[in-house]
């Protein structure tokens, strides 16, 4: 008790230091909508969030391991809601469920509430006596380890481990996460140091998929808040993608591989110029930009004419620049993806709702913090997902992508 109790009171002013800164239906398709919520209570900027938590990834290295090729898919597709800055799932917890709002987060992998709305026991409650914390960069949690019931959408699953926050710090109008990241990302997070198995694979231990595979469908917005992604458990959504899915290994370069990692290079415009070479790094939908290895950005800063902006942390380009701005090239496998001079700009329609002006234009490619050679030298965030849908497979350990109807869109 009395180490719990020390364990508490280090929490709460590491915290304070970082606020300040900042169903069962086999065979059958599953579906649950993700909203998109903007909220950057306790951070001074996005780019700050996301140098935070990619400060954190790269801290971890654990291994990634390879499963068994999955099998044939019930699909289990379950909206979202687009908040600007995260994707929003509602997700019930007990017997009956008491409904969440969680962020989806492909970057960690422990499902916990309690931020927002407190956990609620029920019938289907279990105790397991550890204690769990896990630290995001821009926050943290602390509390007690459970199993409950969990209920997404029409997929229900048992037994699944599921974290009670007492403090939780950094997640200001939401109640916690759903961690859909690889399973080894839980080992060491509770005091037994087990790993906890993650929805995707309880739900496919479980029989309630056959396959333990995640599509992701996110679209751009210019609105605050909207309901208009679409998570599928079990497989893929067809009509979410124009193109053919084409699928690449999780890298095996660390940290990367301990992540849904990737390896890419990136080039600017019609000549090809070389903003990033090949190299590690990971896609996240907890992430909100698209953050490149700071050499790498100095180039694409170079090409772009963008100017440090000091309210939003982005880069700022003139309306000249932006007509003359090209296409950013993403080289993923044997397949390119072009990522439009559009998709790589701030929805101007929420320029004032991060501290820019009404009508400048803020590029969304911003520095990591840190040179490439670190093994994770770039995070493709939910920006760069937004215009491509998403696939991951964690059985066949590898990662899909396929244009869709958003990936040309002039939206922004």
């Amino acid at each position: 008790m009395l180490a719990r109790l020390s364990l508490l009171l280090a929490l709460t002013t590491a915290a304070i230091t970082v606020a300040a800164k900042p169903i069962v239906i086999r065979d059958s398709p599953i579906t649950l909508p993700i909203a998109r919520r903007f909220n950057l209570t306790g951070v001074p900027s996005i780019l700050k969030q996301d140098q935070a938590r990619a400060k954190v990834l790269k801290a971890r290295s654990q291994g990634q391991g390879k499963g068994a090729s999955p099998k044939k898919a019930a699909v289990f597709p379950v909206d979202v809601t687009n908040q600007a800055v995260d994707y929003t799932v509602s997700v019930g917890v007990g017997t009956p469920p008491t409904f969440y709002d969680l962020i989806v987060d492909t970057g960690s992998s422990n499902t916990w509430v309690g931020a927002g709305a407190e956990y609620v026991q029920t019938s289907s409650s279990v105790d397991t006596g550890d204690e769990v914390l896990v630290e995001y960069g821009s926050g943290l949690f602390f509390g007690e380890q459970f199993t409950d019931t969990v209920t997404i959408g029409d997929l229900i699953i048992e037994n699944q481990g599921v974290g009670a926050a007492e403090l939780a710090f950094g997640f200001d109008g939401v109640d916690g996460i759903l961690g859909i990241g690889p399973v080894d990302l839980t080992e060491g997070t509770t005091s037994s140091g087990e790993e906890i198995p993650t929805v995707l694979d309880s739900a496919f231990s479980q029989g309630s998929i056959d396959a333990n595979v995640i599509g992701v469908s996110f679209a751009p917005t210019t609105e605050l808040e909207v309901t208009n992604g679409v998570l599928t458990f079990g497989g893929v959504d067809d009509s979410k993608h124009t193109g053919k899915i084409a699928y690449v290994p999780i890298t095996s370069t660390s940290p990367a591989s301990s992540y849904v990692g990737i390896d890419q290079s990136i080039t600017y415009g019609a000549a090809g110029t070389t903003i990033l070479p090949l190299t590690a790094g990971i896609t996240d939908t907890g992430t909100t930009l698209i953050i490149i290895a700071s050499d790498a950005f100095a180039v694409y800063q170079n090409v772009t004419g963008g100017v440090p902006d000091n309210n939003t942390g982005l880069l700022k380009i003139t309306q000249e620049q932006f007509d003359n701005l090209e296409s950013l090239f993403f080289h993923i496998g044997d397949n390119t993806y072009e990522f439009t001079a559009n998709a790589q700009i701030w929805p101007r329609a929420l320029n004032t709702a991060i501290g820019g002006d009404e009508d400048s234009v803020y590029l969304i490619v911003a520095d990591l913090g840190s040179d490439s050679g670190e093994g994770l030298d770039f995070i493709d965030g939910f920006s760069f997902l937004e215009r491509f849908y998403y696939v991951y497979d964690v059985a066949g350990s590898r990662v899909g992508f396929a244009t869709t109807e958003f990936t040309n869109a002039t939206t922004n």
